[in-house]
């Protein structure tokens, strides 16, 4: 057979139909992958729409982090409050009488007694004493009256009353959240490096007091080439997710300075899925009466996790 004038074999029909075919084999399934992606995709912000709602009402609720007005740290003894100035520490909102009672600590407990007819309730209830429960339980004592919540707090030690108010202006003024785009290859399956025994990690928070907490382990995942770990958190025996505080190159530019939490479900064998797409402020970003504590020195991270809650420019 004579050869074509550039010297190239004439194919047979069966060599030109299996050519085919394997292109379009090719095709097909990079048409595929392009589908499934665009699939992931929409999975992933449907996902994270439905995630974002969920922050968005908890925020914005009674008791979110856009309400707290103020943070008094209790002294041993009797800790007068009410309207007036001459309190221990006072409130001036016309739901308070001038002397509306005083937190008593006492040997590390805390007890509301009333010093007004016009008391505060607790569960829709007046109280005339009542022993208080702090935010380290499940379920705290609140107390009312009017607008204002008041709940025992306890941060390493130190035992505080912090105030809410349902009206306050940092929540009437609320300018909603920004976040940058979804992605979904911020949704990682990322290695988990448990501790065996559990480490225990002193955590400083944004007042200076420091707390060790329980490590199981670390999240380990690859971006840009490298290998990145964060240390995650058990805040509680039980608790079936680990809270994750980090910092990043976007921290103080694009995010907030002091850096944002991410909580995670636990691991199954050594895979954990993490999703950054869900990082958000820490309450520090929304209000100055929270204690919010500070990624440790190990998870700070020079890669910028470009996912999850931008910075919150609050009203002035």
């Amino acid at each position: 057979m004579r050869a074509n004038m550039y010297n190239t074999p004439m194919h047979s029909n069966s060599t030109v139909g299996l050519m085919r075919a394997a292109t379009l084999v090719l095709l097909t399934a990079a048409l595929s992958l392009r589908v499934a992606a665009a699939e992931n995709s929409q999975d992933e912000s449907a996902k994270i729409s439905d995630w974002r709602a969920k922050r968005l009402a908890s925020l914005t609720s009674e008791t979110g982090w856009l309400t707290p007005i103020a943070l008094y740290w209790l002294k041993d003894g009797e800790n007068s409050f009410g309207r007036a100035s001459d309190r221990a520490f006072s409130v001036d909102d016309a739901a308070l009488a001038p002397d509306t009672g005083a937190f008593v600590l006492t040997n590390g407990r805390v007890r509301y007694v009333a010093h007004a007819s016009t008391a505060m309730t607790y569960l829709g209830k007046p109280v005339t004493s009542l022993d208080l429960v702090s935010d380290v339980n499940e379920k705290p004592t609140e107390l009312v009256a009017g607008p204002l919540h008041f709940m025992l707090i306890e941060r390493a030690g130190h035992l505080g009353i912090r105030v809410r108010d349902s009206v306050s202006p940092n929540r009437l003024q609320f300018k909603g959240l920004q976040y940058f785009p979804v992605r979904a290859d911020w949704h990682i399956q990322a290695h988990f490096e448990p501790y065996v025994p559990e480490r225990r990690i002193p955590i400083v928070n944004i007042l200076g007091m420091t707390e060790d907490m329980a490590s199981p382990g670390a999240v380990v995942f690859e971006r840009d080439g490298r290998t990145w770990r964060l240390d995650a958190i058990l805040e509680a025996p039980g608790d079936r997710e680990l809270f994750v505080m980090f910092a990043d190159a976007t921290s103080g530019k694009e995010t907030y300075g002091a850096g944002r939490f991410l909580y995670v479900g636990l691991p199954h064998a050594d895979r954990i899925e993490v999703d950054f797409n869900q990082a958000f402020n820490p309450p520090c970003a929304f209000t100055n009466f929270a204690t919010c504590p500070l990624p440790p020195q190990q998870n700070r991270l020079a890669l910028a996790i470009e996912a999850g809650e931008l910075k919150y420019e609050r009203a002035h």
